[in-house]
């Protein structure tokens, strides 16, 4: 069903793809520093994920740094990378446990020698796992991701590998990080901002939008349960009527 019709509802997403908004702005509220922020964010991440598998989600994008991020301040992202690494060190032995896949977007190239180390041994690990996927877009930025993409077939032409007559839109779709990965349903945005970001630009072409006013460390299952639910009364029409 891909559409809500006579009263019907929509299945839940199989692809929810989250923009985590709001971390400074929570800290800054409470007079905390920023990391404070961004740790009770992770703790959000932990509540989205288990509603998430409660209800029927497959896939969970987490918008968790961006290509931008790289220009704030170098203390906040080394505090950022700091907690990335305890989040892979101790949180992905849970998630295998609980048979979650995760797999991880982005320009690795730019992160530390040991967390991309960290990566590979955290989707080696869970890379059978048959429960949700949560996708960590990490030093991930669109327009970067397809301009590797068109960088990458180019490449595949002048090597003769790649005819460029058949280049079609499911040929640049397999060039893209997440070549393997169906694209979202539904794009989640807090704290208010009504923007993608440059967040999965060529992904989100049909997916549904919905943008809530409550900062990402205020976000629990709740919150999540509502959004499914409101996102199950909408109506998808992929431009057919």
């Amino acid at each position: 069903m891909i559409a809500a019709a006579g009263g019907d509802l929509l299945p839940p997403p199989n692809h929810l793809a989250i923009i985590m908004d709001g971390n400074g702005r929570w800290a800054s509220a409470r007079g905390l520093p920023r990391i404070a922020g961004h740790r009770k964010g992770a703790e959000a991440v932990r509540a989205t994920i288990r509603a998430a598998e409660r209800l029927g989600i497959r896939y969970l994008t987490i918008y968790s740094f961006s290509s931008e991020n790289w220009k704030r301040p170098a203390d906040e992202v080394d505090d950022l990378m700091g907690l990335l690494r305890l989040y892979l060190k101790r949180e992905i032995k849970e998630l295998h446990q609980n048979g979650v896949r995760v797999r991880v977007i982005g320009n690795r190239a730019r992160l530390a020698k040991d967390i991309q180390t960290l990566i590979v041994d955290a989707e080696a690990m869970t890379a059978s796992n048959p429960g949700l996927t949560v996708v960590i877009a990490l030093s991930y930025g669109a327009r970067e991701e397809m301009t590797l993409a068109v960088r990458d077939m180019l490449a595949e032409v002048q090597q003769g590998s790649l005819d460029p007559t058949t280049i079609d839109e499911a040929a640049i779709s397999r060039a893209l990080f997440t070549h393997d990965i169906p694209d979202p349903d539904l794009i989640l945005r807090t704290s208010g901002e009504q923007r993608l970001s440059n967040f999965l630009l060529w992904q989100s072409a049909y997916s549904e939008l919905m943008f809530i006013d409550t900062l990402w460390p205020d976000f629990g299952e709740a919150d999540l349960e509502q959004v499914v639910s409101d996102y199950r009364k909408r109506e998808r029409r992929y431009g057919g009527r």
